[in-house]
């Protein structure tokens, strides 16, 4: 017996001390990235990338205007950048240098041209659905070298502006559908043949298109990701359409298209004006949970720029808020300074699950002041974010622990 229970103590040294090992493993090995509100943060570039696109092919001065742009929207914090140059073969070379910038800058890109001929841009005779998807297949496999893992891709935005034109006009409901889905299927067979890891599950669309093309089954069939340009008057009104679009899609949403002033639904705004606009519809939206990310139209450019040529607009500031929020960051531990691992942490707006070394990161906004913890086998416990700091630990307590559980417990934080 003296033997049995001397290998039975042996043993549960032994665990706890590969345990140990493995936390301070852990520990030394996480670093948790920055959180922010939405997985995609991104600015449109369309009035350069796209409208200055033919005119400016042949002028390398223009690399610098493209730096300059792409270098402002970094700093905002942004994840993504929009670039819509056509993906006809004559422009890759004015796309390859605005994805070069991006590179530059650390940013994602999202892919939201198109072929010019399916709007007739730059006087591109039209093409045919069929044609479309063919220069689909053909681009994505023949410039692999545009592509970075963690890149988006749009086939064909705003699809209803061109080809056969807008199935709220034609009745087409069924044939847009069923083109939608054939060119998000060939895009996905064709980043599968080059190894890269870009998603082309944002067809973005008019909202109102949205409300009549994307039902469950067709949101489902297209990635599960409703992106919609979406221009409304009321801050109110855009978190609520887009909490009515998730209902009715089943599907997350990207916003991939919003900004003010738009002089026909918002009228006259001053720059202040402006800011204010935005900071009252990103309150809004953070509080959507449907919300996946968003995109703001536009840089510079138009009534909506958030610079005008060089010099930055109180929006910028804003944006900058939340694309770079406040955070919260501690480590979520038991009675004997164990960390627990998968415990959710929730905050008024977010809630995220602790990792392998107890630790966790939550933006945060004027209103949170208090975190709710909880995990199996522990009791709910509630902390306040006033004060709290990146070394900060929440204790929970085991609702029921057994005389041999608490008796390892507590020899395993001798060893913390």
């Amino acid at each position: 017996m003296k033997r049995l229970a001397f290998i039975i103590i042996a043993c549960i040294f032994f665990i706890i001390l590969i345990q140990f090992w493995v936390r301070s493993y852990q520990q030394n090995a996480s670093l948790l990235s920055s959180p922010t509100w939405w997985s995609i943060q991104s600015v449109d570039t369309m009035k350069y990338s796209r409208d200055m696109t033919a005119q400016m092919m042949d002028n390398p001065s223009f690399d610098t205007v493209i730096d300059k742009q792409i270098s402002d929207i970094a700093t905002l914090g942004s994840t993504h950048v929009a670039i819509a140059t056509p993906y006809d073969e004559e422009f890759v070379p004015m796309l390859t240098r605005w994805v070069l910038a991006a590179r530059k800058h650390n940013l994602h890109v999202w892919f939201r041209g198109n072929f010019s001929g399916w709007e007739k841009w730059f006087d591109h005779k039209a093409i045919t659905r069929e044609e479309h998807t063919a220069l689909l297949e053909k681009f994505i496999v023949n410039h692999k070298e545009l592509f970075e893992d963690g890149d988006f891709f749009t086939a064909c935005p705003e699809c209803e502006n061109g080809g056969l034109g807008d199935p709220r006009q034609t009745g087409d409901t069924e044939g847009h559908r069923q083109f939608l889905i054939r060119e998000y299927n060939v895009a996905i067979s064709s980043f599968a043949k080059i190894n890269k890891k870009v998603s082309p599950a944002l067809h973005s669309m008019n909202y109102d298109v949205a409300k009549l093309i994307m039902d469950k089954p067709t949101t489902k069939a297209l990635g599960g990701i409703v992106a919609i340009d979406h221009y409304v008057k009321s801050p109110k009104r855009l978190a609520s359409d887009i909490a009515s679009i998730a209902a009715s899609s089943g599907g997350k949403v990207f916003l991939g298209e919003f900004g003010v002033p738009i002089p026909d639904i918002h009228g006259k705004l001053s720059a202040d004006q402006q800011s204010a606009w935005i900071r009252d519809a990103l309150e809004n939206l953070i509080k959507e949970p449907s919300l996946i990310g968003v995109n703001y139209w536009v840089n510079v450019g138009g009534s909506t720029e958030l610079w005008n040529e060089t010099t930055a607009r109180p929006a910028v500031k804003t944006i900058t808020d939340f694309y770079t929020p406040k955070q919260v960051q501690g480590s979520v531990v038991n009675q004997f300074s164990k960390p627990i691992t998968k415990a959710k942490v929730k905050s008024m707006y977010r809630e995220t699950t602790t990792d392998t070394s107890g630790r966790f990161a939550l933006p945060i906004y004027l209103q949170d002041n208090t975190l709710y913890v909880s995990s199996p086998d522990y009791a709910d416990t509630t902390t306040q974010i006033a004060n709290f700091t990146d070394t900060t630990k929440i204790i929970i307590q085991k609702s029921h622990s057994s005389f041999l559980q608490a008796a390892i417990d507590y020899i395993n934080s001798l060893f913390l």
